[in-house]
């Protein structure tokens, strides 16, 4: 074995015929130049599928994903009150957003690392502290753009990728078989975050303002956090010297492939949520119905994940990623381009914001399927570290297109084309890396995968 590689625990069991994990072993089979980066049977060892401690510990996991995943979908809201105000551009304030998002993913190593060196139920407790305090002290810097991206940039993004982690870690510990309902179950309470609060801040914002909205939202999450941190407990927590990178990973194709379609695709996925409540300002549509608009996305977001949790049991997780990918390429060239009534954009909203939901639970499930306990951590940190660009990027850039197409004021949806057409080409090129990872595993396109 590879020095790159850790040894397995004795307690391994038997994998049962037909199981999920043995469906992943003949798949593997696909893959026999692949032997360093291949999961092998004790991947899955000694994993209960339920019980008292896998519950609290996803009930925990589902909370910190409502506020990092909710605050996240939901920077809409904030960024148009932010610009209504004259604080800075809409490029400018999309990079705060973009920044939080990526501090997300780029630490995503440096907090597996902690959480294997204090613990997941510690790590939490750090996270959920800063993931607060980000919100609360962002109250403090609403007239103060620098200050904002120490806050909520910085701050707030290195303490949700404590809890991302902390969220992504927990499932594959406890679950095997149902594996996909865990994770859907988990994003969905993100989803539903991002629905909650996209209201709540267009509520708050007219009620006590922008600043005072920060400090709400920070000291809710502070006091609904933290008690429940104290609810994770880890499953036979890995020992030993875990790599800190694992280049061994690439060995495998199909694992490369889709490290790239997560990698690319992630340009797009935050641009619709970010852009809608400008995109209605354009068509005459009020700052209340841009917000409604966000909140039906994330709803949506939310049935989405849920959903394809459940499809990811019933028909592999390879194959629902496949067609999460495809739908969300299809709405970006179908229907946003030509959606100049509200309807029209609600439906957009509806159809994007499930594909767009679907891809924060399949991914996570198809690693947690390739590596078991030994090395989901590290897979899992690799792959989202890969995000970093496209997080830092991907809407910011959308924005600069806006502005070189005349801008929001220019109330005119022909200024957004050229961003739409982006975030398209962009997700089309994502669903033909996972479509050649699919093919990979199994040309049948009608096997579960």
């Amino acid at each position: 074995m590879s020095t790159a590689t850790i040894e397995l625990h004795s307690t391994a069991l038997e994998r049962h015929p037909g199981s999920a994990e043995s469906e992943e072993a003949q798949i593997g089979n696909h893959q026999s130049n692949d032997d360093e980066s291949v999961p092998r049977a004790g991947a899955f060892s000694a994993i209960p599928d339920g019980g008292w401690n896998a519950w609290s510990s996803l009930i925990a996991s589902a909370l910190f994903t409502f506020w990092f995943n909710g605050i996240n979908n939901s920077w809409g809201v904030m960024q148009a009150a932010l610009f209504k105000q004259g604080l800075t551009s809409a490029s400018t304030l999309s990079f705060v957003g973009s920044l939080s998002i990526t501090c997300c993913v780029v630490l995503s190593l440096f907090s597996v690392r902690l959480i294997r060196l204090v613990g997941a139920r510690h790590a939490a407790l750090i996270g959920t502290t800063m993931l607060g305090l980000g919100e609360l002290t962002s109250g403090f810097t609403t007239s103060n753009i620098a200050g904002l991206f120490g806050t909520m940039g910085i701050l707030y993004g290195s303490g949700s990728s404590l809890c991302f982690m902390v969220a992504s870690v927990l499932p594959p510990q406890y679950f095997s078989s149902r594996l996909g309902l865990a994770n859907g179950l988990i994003k969905f309470a993100g989803g539903l975050g991002g629905t909650v609060l996209s209201i709540g801040l267009d509520k708050s914002i007219v009620n006590v303002g922008t600043a005072w909205t920060f400090r709400i939202v920070g000291i809710c999450c502070l006091a609904t956090s933290i008690p429940v941190a104290f609810m994770v407990k880890e499953l036979n927590p890995p020992r030993g010297q875990e790599p800190f990178f694992d280049f061994s990973l690439f060995r495998n194709w199909t694992f490369s492939f889709i490290f790239l379609a997560g990698s690319i695709g992630v340009f797009a996925l935050f641009i619709p949520p970010y852009f809608l409540p400008l995109f209605a300002q354009s068509l005459g549509l009020s700052s209340t119905v841009g917000a409604y608009l966000v909140a039906g996305f994330n709803l949506c977001g939310a049935l989405g994940r849920l959903g394809s949790g459940l499809l990811c049991d019933k028909i592999g997780a390879v194959n629902t990623f496949l067609l999460a990918s495809l739908l969300n390429a299809t709405s970006m060239f179908a229907i946003w381009p030509v959606s100049n009534m509200l309807p029209t954009l609600s439906v957009f909203a509806f159809v994007n914001g499930l594909a767009n939901g679907a891809f924060f639970t399949t991914l996570p499930t198809v690693i947690g399927n390739m590596y078991g306990l030994s090395r989901v951590g590290v897979a899992m940190a690799m792959v989202t570290t890969g995000w970093s660009i496209g997080y830092f990027m991907g809407t910011p850039l959308a924005g600069y297109l806006l502005q070189a197409a005349g801008g929001v004021k220019n109330e005119s949806i022909n200024s957004y084309r050229p961003a739409i057409f982006y975030a398209g080409g962009i997700a089309l090129l994502s669903t033909v890396f996972v479509l050649v990872a699919r093919l990979r595993l199994n040309p049948k396109l009608l096997k579960k995968v």
